[in-house]
């Protein structure tokens, strides 16, 4: 009985720390219940009559002051029984500023002074209060009973005995998730045997398909968010055939976003299977380049662009000017930035890179700092109908940014490239090409900018991916399109390459190429396979793949740089240095007169033309 009641108390507790309206209302009751106490022990616990209007309009005011300095320090979303310690050092500079103000106020404002006896003793009482009703959310929510068992319809196994997987384990008894923890299953061999987190770790991964009946599980939770593509490729392959469902952790690089719950708990994905090892990034240097600085990003609502913003955010610039063509993406942006929390000001600037006075107006604006230019026409089909179009955005808008940004003395550009601007076939790749040519012309003409370019592959989730083409196939019962039975692509996971982007730019000391490693290319007819199979089909049985022919401006095969022995290494492994491309700048004739010059809408052929100019301006420099 005793036990019942605890529970229900527990799950009471659980409700105020999940509602932020009844948490206000309580922290606010606690500040007043400080302001009383403050008064009581000043006047020997008894309260006289003449006092109590003013202690009632003081513990109001005082409340209200805490309160405003909470919201205006959002910490009104932050979601108490999972706070961490930053959110407790938040509260607590967010509370010691806005006891300062309600001091001033006392002084200056308010129609008495509050007597210092009193101030003192209030704005001590209403910290430990608070504190104390933060951590006991904290802590309750870490350390009592099971609550969401009685309920579960399922039993799960977790696969990963780490610290995920204890998490993940210890949430799952309270979310009321539908499913009970019943095993852990683990490689370590020093694990095996014991309990974690409240159940045992049974046996090995590879055993797991011999404990089901027993068990009596019905689905597998793989809690390892370290693995990389290839190992969630080997236990999938061990456990798939068992027809138990299988849920999965994302990986760090998401995680890196949010702590390790429930929610986070998802069907198996590409990503998942294509994962690499998490890479080691220069925190300090990034931060020197980022932090505390005026930050502008083109192209800010697109997949790239937004997770730029993203992974900005985190590194306390002073603002972000989120700059996009598209008024829904950028919308959709700055709406999950304020669910993920981001306190950094963010400007939202709808607007064209190639609009040269509006470009004007905003680095007039805003000054900024640093440019991460993300914007671009990227799709290869559409720009070949479209050549005026790729022209316009990505060699022009590239240009406009790049001149700008020298003008205006900005610190560091960094301009996002693509695998297809090496020997490109296509409209877009051409295009990117002579955009990275741009920036090397930027970097001759305004030597105060460091100016520098990034290329990589495709990323894995954009909107213009295979991926989402896949998916929607898969859903409707295939067939699952695929242009060519060789074709190769390089994939890459957007947070991963954002990451490598920012470590670039810390990196870069100006005219740099700089391509990331990719890893290795992945045929396209494995990728779908792949996903067919996540799905939990047999490809070419369940879900049929169909070959549909190269596209025009398609390559079968996309290439990092022109040469690989004329790329260097640089101080992180996952980084490259082009050494033919630095060059080029030195005898690149005044590329952006001749781009916007030509009268030709054929960026191939004015690729062309301007390898010749360079060829024979290098001839004439040499002979």
């Amino acid at each position: 009985m005793k036990k019942k009641t605890l529970i229900k108390l527990i799950d009471q507790w659980h409700k105020i720390g999940s509602n932020n309206k009844i948490l206000t209302v309580l922290d606010a009751s606690l500040l007043f219940f400080a302001v009383f106490t403050g008064y009581a022990l000043r006047l020997s616990i008894k309260i006289p009559s003449e006092y109590l209007p003013e202690m009632v309009f003081s513990g109001i005011a005082f409340g209200i002051t805490i309160q405003i300095g909470f919201y205006l320090g959002r910490l009104h979303r932050v979601y108490w029984p999972q706070a961490s310690v930053e959110e407790f050092y938040r509260m607590s500079w967010a509370y010691g500023i806005s006891s300062v103000a309600f001091t001033l106020m006392s002084h200056f404002v308010l129609p008495f002074e509050v007597p210092r006896t009193s101030l003192a003793i209030s704005i001590f009482l209403g910290f430990i209060f608070l504190c104390i009703e933060k951590a006991s959310l904290r802590f309750v929510y870490i350390g009592t009973p099971e609550t969401s068992c009685r309920t579960s319809e399922g039993k799960a196994f977790i696969v990963g005995a780490g610290q995920a997987g204890c998490l993940l384990v210890r949430d799952l008894k309270r979310s009321g998730s539908g499913f009970k923890p019943v095993a852990f299953f683990d490689d370590d061999p020093g694990k095996i045997g014991k309990s974690m987190a409240g159940i045992p770790v049974l046996d090995n991964i590879e055993n797991l398909p011999r404990h089901i009946r027993k068990y009596e599980a019905n689905m597998v939770l793989i809690a390892l968010p370290s693995l990389s593509g290839g190992q969630i490729q080997d236990i999938l392959a061990k456990i798939e055939k068992t027809g138990l469902e299988i849920r999965v952790l994302p990986g760090l690089y998401e995680l890196a976003e949010g702590s390790v719950t429930v929610n986070r708990l998802r069907k198996v994905r590409i990503e998942d299977l294509l994962r690499r090892e998490p890479i080691k990034l220069d925190l300090k240097g990034i931060g020197e380049v980022i932090t505390d600085k005026t930050v502008l990003i083109t192209g800010a609502g697109g997949s790239i662009g937004s997770e730029i913003c993203r992974q900005v955010a985190t590194h306390r610039p002073t603002e972000i000017i989120a700059l996009g063509h598209g008024e829904f993406s950028i919308y959709t942006l700055l709406e999950g930035l304020e669910e993920e929390g981001v306190t950094v000001p963010i400007h939202p600037i709808i607007a064209d890179v190639a609009d040269e006075t509006k470009m004007s107006k905003v680095f007039e604006k805003y000054s900024p700092q640093v440019v991460f230019h993300a914007a671009a026409h990227k799709h290869v089909p559409l720009m070949e109908c479209n050549p005026d179009e790729a022209i316009r955005v990505n060699c022009w808008g590239t240009w406009t940014i790049a001149r700008l940004a020298g003008e205006n003395k900005v610190e560091r550009m960094v301009m996002i490239s693509t695998d297809k601007a090496v020997n490109p076939t296509s409209v877009m790749g051409a295009t990117k090409r002579l955009a990275e040519m741009l920036i090397q012309e930027a970097q001759d003409k305004f030597s105060d900018t460091a100016y520098m370019a990034v290329r990589f592959g495709n990323v894995l989730g954009s909107r213009g991916s295979v991926i989402p083409k896949f998916e929607r196939q898969i859903e409707r019962g295939g067939p699952v399109t695929v242009t060519h039975p060789d074709m190769k692509r390089y994939f890459m996971l957007i947070p991963e390459a954002v990451s490598l982007v920012l470590q670039a730019s810390a990196l870069g000391k100006g005219n740099e190429l700089f391509v990331l490693d990719m890893g290795e290319p992945v045929k396209i007819v494995d990728l779908a396979e792949m996903m067919i199979r996540s799905h939990g089909y047999e490809p070419g049985k369940d879900i049929p793949i169909k070959f549909s022919g190269i596209r025009p401006g398609e390559k079968l095969f996309e290439e990092l740089f022109y040469n690989p022995n004329q790329i260097d290494r640089t101080a992180h492994e996952k980084i490259f240095l082009s050494k033919l491309d630095k060059a080029a700048s030195s005898y690149t004739p005044s590329l952006s007169t001749i781009v916007f010059q030509q009268k030709t809408t054929d960026p191939i052929l004015l690729l062309e033309s301007l390898d010749n100019i360079q060829a024979q301006e290098k001839t004439r420099r040499l002979g």
